[in-house]
């Protein structure tokens, strides 16, 4: 086993070094970088200080600005000293914020992560006791009700039941139960820390059933459905004509293999503080993991994006080798050379 933990770690860093030529390499051939966004604020400047606003830069001057922003050495120099920073958590600058990159992130990291860990715990908490039930009830009364409300919460896009939820709990037309200006209200420094609490928990229970519903969906029926294709398998029906009860062949048995696909996804915990959903912030104005990587790449914010493109990587990397220890957890007769 440790063996094939060392040859994962190690096939990570081509891996990564693959995906990091690749952003790179489309970030440095779009059109409209860094160097043409700020000859455009320049004239634009100067255009508005009633300058002539059909000034051209002269090639000593775009000299100067390719200089700034680092375009003056070639992209292979330039790749080099991007990676090299990288490993050590150097991103450089972002252009739009005019911070460090890894200020840029950190800052949009709290609420990701209560989003990303959140959801995490009550899906894994819920959908699986919910999908082994409505596997045992299968085809029963509550396995029929609840399999309608869950389908209607998976096609539903998240943005599409957010502005639901707004217009009959959020004061669109209907009831004002609910808040919808970012995460918090505009008092809340000066509220005592369980009122603090209690403030922020009442804005995000709109947004986080938004970003929860479709994942929701998808574990419970796959956990239903991959208990039913156990249950349906010839070493149970053998376990439950030697004698064990239905219930605990189900649970000593069925349950430990249905739970395999399961941890397929597992593998989510290790990029929890990058979880965002563009449209969702946006109907409810949160300025999350989504958002910023939208607006890194509208604006063109090449370290921005480089930055989450490389870390996000770096963690679903380890969060697949985390997953491929969790079926040996699972079922001991995995087994890796």
């Amino acid at each position: 086993m440790q063996a094939y933990i060392i040859r994962r770690v190690l096939l990570m860093i081509p891996t990564l070094l693959g995906i990091s030529i690749l952003v790179f390499t489309l970030t440095q051939t779009l059109p409209g970088g860094p160097v043409e966004q700020y000859i455009t604020k320049v004239q634009a400047s100067l255009g508005a200080s009633g300058s002539s606003s059909t000034h051209r830069i002269t090639p000593e001057e775009y000299e100067n600005i390719k200089k700034i922003y680092g375009y003056d050495k070639p992209a292979v120099s330039r790749y080099f000293h991007w990676i090299s920073n990288a490993l050590l958590f150097d991103f450089g600058y972002s252009y739009a914020y005019q911070e460090p990159v890894i200020d840029v992130i950190a800052e949009r990291i709290p609420i990701s992560l209560f989003f990303g860990l959140t959801s995490f715990l009550i899906s894994y908490l819920v959908c699986i006791p919910l999908g082994l039930k409505k596997a045992r009830e299968n085809q029963s009364k509550f396995d029929t009700i609840s399999s309608g409300i869950i389908f209607s919460g998976y096609v539903i896009p998240g943005y599409v039941l957010g502005m639901l939820l707004i217009v009959f709990l959020a004061g669109g037309s209907w009831l004002n139960i609910f808040p919808t200006d970012s995460v918090v209200s505009d008092e809340w420094e000066f509220l005592p820390w369980y009122a603090q609490v209690a403030d922020f928990l009442h804005h995000m229970i709109l947004p986080m059933t938004c970003y929860m519903a479709s994942e929701f969906a998808f574990l419970t029926l796959l956990m239903k459905n991959s208990l039913l294709d156990e249950i349906s398998k010839d070493y149970l029906r053998t376990a439950v004509v030697k004698g064990a009860a239905f219930p605990t062949a189900v649970w000593k048995h069925a349950l430990r293999n249905a739970l395999i696909p399961i941890a397929t996804r597992m593998s989510e915990i290790f990029t929890l503080m990058f979880a965002g959903a563009l449209l969702i912030e946006k109907v409810f104005n949160i300025d999350g993991m989504g958002l910023l990587m939208y607006t890194a790449v509208y604006d063109r914010d090449y370290n921005v994006v480089m930055a989450i493109i490389f870390i996000v990587s770096t963690l679903a990397l380890f969060g697949r080798l985390f997953s491929d220890l969790l079926y040996v957890w699972i079922d001991p007769r995995i087994r890796y050379e």
